[in-house]
């Protein structure tokens, strides 16, 4: 669906309004920003319970004979360790290292395989696979008009997605997912989130989203449940050091600068991009995303300008993501800096609306406490 000045809707637009949203644009779609404002939100999610759209987040299909290979080639991680039933975190690089997308595959058989991708990258990851498609045995499906997501993340959210779904939840480990109904509806039920807390994503027939967004508002009212913006979304991935994509890396960072050497498997036969990552691991990184906390009383926003404190006027590098911690009571960010400067404890300088304040590498996350694992 699309809406003036082109911008996309979710299924669940409608919804939002009337649940009094502030709503902005987004990677070309309007989305929800906050309801009852970013903190309360945020803490609601880390407290209790909090549920998100992210139904403009992309879906692509690839199955058949050949699936696996292809995969491989295409991205960084190792696709055969995933069994059926299970997910991982990877991403699509280009031939020099760059980032074409950060994404999640789902086995959900031998040859069958479920994407998600961002929204901001759904046609360009498609015509990037489609680029390297073989030329029989793999299908390749942009399903995400089809889909809608709903994320339901928090403590509380195992107590609220076992009230709604067909399927047993209990035992559905951390990055593993099952297919079943949410209140009738056809579901792929994923333990996974971008919060640091428990939590379910539920891809849902658009068609249904509706229904099922409404059910889970009812089915969640003892547990204290709130609708929440991308606004919540955001410092909660903060806190917990996970990246956004066209923040935090794009085509312009490696996937070693910006500290996914742990999903890079070198030992792979072969994948687009390994050459050129082979060749930066051994001659050295000459810049790396770094996490921060101010020293002074300021925020460190993206876009702003970050200088070493040995030479004042030496820009360094600069930030890419930052915002007040709602849970820390600090002012954190991540950011590119020149490598020498990238040692946990190393103080900076951050320009900050013409004025340099202090700030310190840290190790990531900022945020330890999440029921993530729970």
């Amino acid at each position: 669906m699309s809406t003036d000045q082109n911008l996309k809707v979710t299924p669940l637009y409608d919804e939002h309004v009337a649940f009094g949203a502030k709503i902005v644009p987004f990677a070309g779609w309007k989305m929800p920003v906050q309801y009852s404002g970013i903190i309360d939100e945020h803490k609601c999610t880390r407290a209790a319970v909090g549920v998100f759209d992210v139904s403009h987040m992309g879906e692509i299909n690839i199955m058949g004979r050949g699936a696996l290979e292809f995969l491989q080639l295409m991205t960084l991680n190792d696709v055969s360790k995933i069994s059926i039933g299970q997910a991982q975190y990877n991403a699509f690089c280009y031939e020099n290292g760059t980032l074409v997308d950060d994404i999640v595959i789902y086995r959900r058989g031998i040859d069958s395989f479920f994407i998600c991708v961002n929204a901001s990258n759904i046609e360009k990851d498609y015509l990037w696979l489609k680029e390297h498609l073989p030329q029989q045995g793999v299908i390749l499906e942009n399903l995400s008009c089809d889909y809608a997501q709903i994320a339901v993340q928090g403590p509380q959210s195992r107590n609220l997605v076992s009230a709604i779904v067909d399927i047993k939840i209990e035992n559905l480990n951390y990055y593993h997912f099952s297919e079943g109904k949410v209140l009738g509806a056809p579901s792929i039920i994923a333990r996974t989130g971008y919060t640091g807390e428990l939590g379910y994503e539920m891809y849902i027939p658009a068609s249904a989203a509706v229904k099922v967004w409404r059910g889970i508002f009812q089915a969640g009212k003892s547990l204290g449940v709130k609708p929440c913006g991308l606004g919540a979304r955001d410092t909660l991935r903060l806190e917990c050091g996970y990246l956004l994509y066209g923040n935090d890396m794009d085509s312009s960072t490696t996937a070693l600068e910006c500290g996914l050497s742990w999903i890079t498997k070198f030992e792979k036969n072969n994948f687009i991009g390994k050459n050129s990552l082979l060749s930066q691991k051994e001659n050295g990184l000459q810049k790396r995303l770094i996490a921060f906390e101010m020293l002074d009383k300021a925020i460190g926003r993206s876009g702003y300008k970050i200088f070493a404190t040995s030479e004042p006027n030496q820009e360094i590098g600069i930030v890419t993501s930052g915002c007040p911690s709602p849970s820390l009571s600090k002012n954190i960010g991540m950011g590119y800096v020149s490598s020498n400067s990238s040692q946990v404890g190393t103080q900076l300088w951050i320009e900050v609306r013409g004025e340099k304040k202090r700030a310190v590498v840290v190790k990531k996350p900022f945020f330890v406490h999440g029921s993530v694992q729970s």
